[in-house]
């Protein structure tokens, strides 16, 4: 089925701990920004209406309070009264609470008519009282089969194959990640001082964000997923301060051959616009390898039962 092309924009931005009134804003203006470049589509990063990792901090009672229904919810609907008043569709990322008394990590996309789609992260942990998703999820934007993988959903390969073979042209990659403590070579924290002065430090700020660190990790792995998938991935990671831990934006969106044609370099607030065309989905090599996969000889492998352990070394004491 032949598809018109669509300008999608991803943004980076820094937001503020549980500041809704802060982040909406900010939301707002990159938002107009993405339209006035003739973006249609406009993706922000994980818990970008909320904060993030200030969150490991809150008990239960806490997190509930900062969490809101969706759609009801304010947050939800004030986002849903921005996208109609720039008639264009936006994702952005909160904490979500059920009437069963349930938390979870959020995404929704929504335009000026309502919400489009919601999706929980499934592997949450930057709070124990966060219940991990338990669905993929797609969606229809302008013509294009859509899906949403939250941060740790993407290093788990299965969770983007399977997407993909749900349908999804284009699987939004909203994170907050990069620039924290693990066993790899090279990575750890940024020292937080040098962001007390963007302008003075930018030399020793890119060479940390785009070092071990940062970027030349996310390039390990994320153009492969666009690549072996054959889908277009749109990136939004936050740029400065989350809580304590200085971040390194680099929201980027990557075609089926796994290259970057969009990438935020600034060390500021910024939006960037791609657009994306149908052909590349069928010429790139992830098509063909799509469609020569053999699951009789790997199903019951790869759906085998285990003990699942999911471990993240700055929460974990770096093991």
């Amino acid at each position: 089925m032949y598809m018109e092309p669509i300008r999608i924009a991803t943004a980076q931005f820094g937001n503020k701990s549980n500041d809704k009134l802060f982040n909406l804003q900010r939301i707002r203006e990159l938002a107009q920004k993405a339209k006035d470049e003739g973006a249609q589509v406009v993706a922000f990063h994980e818990c970008s209406i909320t904060g993030y990792t200030f969150a490991r901090h809150l008990s239960k009672e806490e997190l509930r309070e900062i969490a809101e229904p969706i759609p009801d919810g304010e947050s939800v609907q004030a986002l849903i009264g921005i996208a109609g008043e720039l008639d264009i569709v936006i994702l952005a990322g909160l904490f979500e609470k059920t009437n069963d008394g349930k938390l979870y990590k959020a995404y929704v996309c929504v335009n000026g008519s309502g919400l489009i789609a919601k999706y929980r992260k499934l592997h949450p942990f930057i709070n124990p009282h966060l219940t991990p998703g338990d669905e993929y999820v797609i969606f229809e934007l302008f013509g294009w089969k859509c899906g949403i993988l939250i941060c740790y959903d993407n290093n788990i390969i299965e969770n983007v194959r399977a997407t993909t073979l749900l349908g999804a042209d284009i699987i939004f990659m909203p994170h907050v990640t990069m620039c924290t403590p693990s066993p790899r070579p090279g990575a750890g924290f940024v020292d937080a001082k040098w962001w007390q002065d963007p302008i003075a430090n930018a030399d020793i700020l890119r060479r940390e964000f785009d070092g071990p660190k940062g970027r030349s990790w996310l390039m390990k792995w994320l153009p492969a997923r666009a690549y072996d998938n054959a889908i277009y991935a749109v990136f939004a990671n936050p740029i400065g301060m989350d809580d304590d831990q200085l971040k390194n934006g680099c929201s980027m969106i990557l075609d089926p051959f796994g290259d970057i044609i969009a990438e935020c370099r600034s060390l500021a607030d910024e939006v960037v616009t791609a657009t994306i065309t149908a052909e590349k989905l069928t010429m790139a090599g992830g098509h063909r390898y799509r469609n020569a996969r053999r699951p009789e000889l790997y199903g019951e492998i790869i759906a085998a039962q285990h003990q699942a352990v999911q471990r993240v070394a700055w929460l974990n004491g770096n093991k």
